[in-house]
Order: C-alpha cells, then structure tokens, then sequence
C-alpha cells in the first residue's frame, strides 16, 4: 500500500485540505469581506488545531461552521467594545485623551474582561453588570434578576474570582 493510498497521517492537514476553500468562501459570503473571511477561516483552523479534535470530528462543515460562528461573533464583539471605548475617547478633552500605548493597553483589557464576563453563567454576569456599571445595590439587583440576596452575592463572588484571575495572569 502507497502512503497516498492510505488514509492521511495528519487530520488537520485532511481538514483543511478538504474545507479551508469551503469554509472562506461560506464566510466570504456572510461577511461581505475577503479579508476577514479569510482571518476567520485561519483562525478557526487554529482553534480546531488547539483543541486537538480534528482526528474525531465527525461532521467537519457544520462543527467548522460552529467554529467560525463563534470568532465572528467574538469579532464583532471586539469592534463594538473598540467603537465605543474610541467614541468615549473622542470625548475627552484634547488634554485627557491618554497616549496611544495607553488606548491598546486599555483597549487589550476591556476585551479580556469582556471575554471573562462572557464566560459567566448568565445571571452572574448580569449581577456584575448592574452592580459596577449601573452602581444597584444587593437588594436592587437581587429584585431586578428575581432572586435572593444571597444568589447575588454568590454571583458577584464568582465573577470577581474570574475577574481577579485575570488580574493574576
């Protein structure tokens, strides 16, 4: 038996072989953009590679769909979050806007927490949320979500802990 007649030693390279073109030019058409059609595409290549379940995925185009749909999701969530801390800085006055290494930095971070936040059970993200964007009380959140005090306090710990993760890494 040849090697090219047997079956492909790497199942990455197979998949994406196979379904790279697919995958860009499915995105191409969802997005509107060659371009990040095609950082899309790598990335969930990437991705797929990282999680080292290329060799048993059984249904590559719609788990690479599913891929793809989560890092367009994660882009625009990126260019929302970078809009409007560029609109909030466009605010300030000439004298308070912070040095460019300052914006990425600041930028870099927001998106971390974003992604920590976003990992979070539902509810204790949105106990987060009311509690440092909106400034509620216990009580208020605790009325607003429809459960205890005690639900909101387990929320907010769990999502300082991740957010203090962070700050750790």
């Amino acid at each position: 038996m040849t090697a090219s007649s047997s079956a492909p030693a790497d199942p990455v390279h197979a998949l994406y072989v196979e379904h790279h073109g697919w995958l860009q030019h499915w995105l191409r058409r969802k997005l509107g953009n060659a371009f990040e059609a095609s950082d899309i595409a790598h990335d969930t290549f990437v991705n797929v590679i990282v999680s080292g379940m290329a060799a048993r995925i059984e249904q590559p185009r719609p788990f690479l769909v599913t891929v793809a749909k989560n890092l367009v999701i994660r882009h625009y969530r990126r260019r929302m979050l970078e809009q409007a801390y560029l609109d909030a800085v466009a605010l300030l006055a000439e004298d308070l806007v912070p040095p460019p290494e300052e914006r990425l930095i600041t930028l870099e971070s927001l998106q971390a927490v974003d992604q920590v936040l976003d990992a979070l059970a539902p509810k204790a993200r949105e106990a987060f949320l009311l509690a440092h964007l909106e400034g509620l009380t216990y009580a208020a959140i605790a009325q607003r979500l429809g459960v205890s005090m005690t639900s909101v306090k387990r929320y907010l710990m769990q999502a300082h802990r991740q957010c203090f993760l962070l700050a750790l890494a």
